[in-house]
């Protein structure tokens, strides 16, 4: 049986996520994929049926409405993320992964670098490990605690002599647990270049980049808004940007190349970065989702996240019995000592406020 919505909820509900009622469903897989508005999607559709455009990289009446559209969504990415646009630049990617491989094929490691992780970091960050390794870099690890915090990775910063790297995530993936963002100065203070992956973290808390500078974050849209899919973004400071080297190049990232005499411009900021035509369709799409957030506010998606969080623990407590009963026809649930129920429900609970964070 399904909770009903809280009153301030409720309306919300009903105009933008009603499909959830009519399918009886609920949806869990939020660290997977957020549930689009139903707003958002009629309001694109509504667009793409009456508007023409054009791929940006022509000029032409609809390839400008295009580089509009791609600009106006880098704005308010900056804006998302509290980034300052005289200090900050957005390359678009197909994801966050996305975002992060760039990073691996790109940052300057050579055999006087270090690259520091946490141990609960994506897979998509652990892959830089492999670009780290082929450059001879040393590559370290900081372990988690046992509540699977990261532990102060001040031990493993050790001032490095070559172009190093620290990166974690804002919001770990595997665990829910958030780190400190304090860290962020720690390492730049150490030397490092900073990578925080916020594609968990940023669609339920705020992120701000004028109070954690890190040098790269990546970031996956359709995790905070739900639609469209396909879209990422690397949220670069544009000093770090500019100390990337790229080995290879894509149309629309070069401003001219010469097979015979072996020359190739490349473009400066973000378009040396972005590989073929971005999807330019999606780009209102984005802003209209970033709008949406932004409307809603994330402080208020964090305090409903944490009030069903602990809706969901007072459940547990006074069900758990009852649906143990019911799945098994009672042998199991007679045998339970209900105070061995309510310790383990006292530890999950426990575990959900270690892991909310500070």
């Amino acid at each position: 049986m399904l909770m009903p919505a809280p009153d301030r909820i409720a309306p919300l509900r009903a105009r933008e996520f009603g499909r959830l009622d009519r399918a009886g469903t609920a949806y869990l897989d939020y660290t997977g994929a957020a549930l689009y508005p139903a707003s958002l999607v009629r309001r694109d559709a509504r667009r793409l049926l009456a508007a023409v455009r054009g791929n940006p990289h022509a000029e032409s009446g609809p390839s400008e409405a295009s580089t509009a559209a791609v600009e106006r969504a880098r704005a308010l990415t900056l804006e998302f993320v509290g980034a300052d646009p005289d200090v900050y630049d957005v390359v678009f990617t197909a994801n966050a992964s996305g975002a992060l491989r760039i990073l691996a094929e790109a940052f300057p490691f050579d055999r006087n670098s270090r690259l520091v992780l946490t141990a609960d970091n994506h897979n998509s960050v652990n892959g830089l490990s492999w670009a780290a390794r082929r450059a001879k870099a040393r590559v370290q690890l900081t372990p988690l605690d046992g509540e699977l915090r990261g532990v102060d990775p001040s031990g493993a910063l050790a001032r490095p002599c070559g172009p190093s790297l620290f990166a974690f995530p804002a919001q770990s993936n595997f665990s829910g647990v958030r780190h400190p963002l304090d860290w962020i100065a720690l390492a730049q203070s150490r030397g490092y270049r900073v990578l925080l992956d916020a594609a968990s973290f940023a669609p339920s808390a705020r992120l701000d980049l004028s109070s954690a500078p890190a040098d790269f974050v990546a970031l996956s849209f359709y995790k905070i808004f739900g639609y469209p899919t396909g879209v990422g973004a690397l949220v670069a400071r544009r000093d770090a940007l500019a100390a990337l080297r790229r080995r290879y190049f894509g149309g629309g990232t070069v401003d001219y190349v010469s097979m015979p005499h072996r020359l190739a411009q490349r473009k400066s900021g973000p378009a040396g970065f972005e590989d073929g035509t971005v999807s330019f369709l999606a780009m209102d799409a984005v802003s209209d989702g970033l709008q949406w957030t932004m409307r809603l506010g994330i402080d208020a998606v964090a305090r409903h996240t944490s009030s069903m969080t602990d809706r969901l623990l007072d459940c547990l407590r006074m069900r758990l019995p009852e649906m143990l009963r019911a799945a098994d026809g009672g042998t199991v649930a007679d045998a339970v000592d209900p105070a061995m129920v309510a310790a383990a429900v006292d530890e999950v609970a426990r575990l959900a406020e270690a892991v909310r964070g500070p």
